[in-house]
């Protein structure tokens, strides 16, 4: 069996240099090339010191040149929606991990991954325990009226709140069928930005990674759900995992949940 043949956009980031170490450790994948617009070299060596890979700022170049499976996005919103309408152009398989997309932004990635039948799998949370997380708050969601979220991140993120806290709102919601309870009382900028009556808290500060906590209330108790992240090596199995299944897929699919049958 051919290896899957990958390139990842935003490769000089943190996130993408983690996605390289995995992807070269994966007996079942290869590097083939890389972007980024900080690339200042035409070519990327390998952390395992086995070769290097065709770098450049000009996605077009290396899809071009590349002959990939799949396109590993963890850049930045403004950047990824070019680079998607590119790689969908020419058949090329999407892994997004970027978060900053409009509803309208995500409506498109969808419609261009049905036009040009290609597989789009996007996460707002690619850490199988945050997933876990997002799931076991749903199912608190339909017993418990009242829930809000703390989320820290480093001072770096460009988002907030970020698209986990987000879509763990909505998706709590949705379990429950209506929107949480609000306490009663004038609402301040220090209550956080409400969503479906979940009002989310963000923290910025540097010491921190990636971090979430959602607390239910009810008369007398309170029930709280958190996942932590030690570094960001605790996405490389999510992302690892919708490499292997984009591949195989038609379509748009938004959330690791629905590629692990949760």
């Amino acid at each position: 069996m051919n290896p899957i043949k990958v390139i990842v956009h935003g490769a000089a980031g943190k996130v993408g240099q983690e996605v390289i170490r995995a992807v070269c450790g994966e007996g079942d994948m290869q590097m083939v090339g890389a972007v980024d617009m900080k690339a200042a070299e035409d070519s990327l060596p390998l952390p395992d010191g086995s070769s290097s890979v065709p770098f450049s700022t000009d996605l077009r170049d290396i899809l071009d040149r590349c002959q990939a499976d799949v396109m590993v996005d963890f850049s930045i919103a403004k950047a990824t929606m070019p680079a998607v309408r590119l790689a969908t152009e020419k058949g090329i398989n999407l892994v997004i991990g970027t978060t900053g997309f409009s509803p309208d932004d995500i409506k498109e990635i969808e419609r261009l991954a049905a036009e040009h039948g290609i597989g789009a799998v996007m996460a707002p949370n690619f850490a199988l325990g945050a997933v876990l997380m997002m799931h076991l708050a749903k199912i608190a969601a339909k017993y418990l009226d009242y829930a809000e979220i703390i989320e820290l991140h480093h001072h770096l993120k460009a988002d907030a709140p970020s698209g986990t806290a987000q879509t763990t709102a909505r998706a709590m919601a949705a379990a429950r069928g209506k929107p949480f309870l609000h306490p009663q009382g004038k609402d301040t900028a220090s209550r956080g930005d409400r969503v479906e009556g979940v009002s989310i808290h963000s923290v910025r500060l540097p010491g921190l990674m990636a971090h979430q906590e959602v607390i239910l209330g009810a008369p007398g108790q309170t029930l709280s759900i958190r996942h932590d992240t030690i570094n960001r090596e605790c996405y490389m199995p999510g992302v690892m995992l919708a490499i292997r299944e984009v591949v195989g897929r038609k379509g748009f699919v938004y959330g690791l949940d629905k590629l692990l049958g949760l």
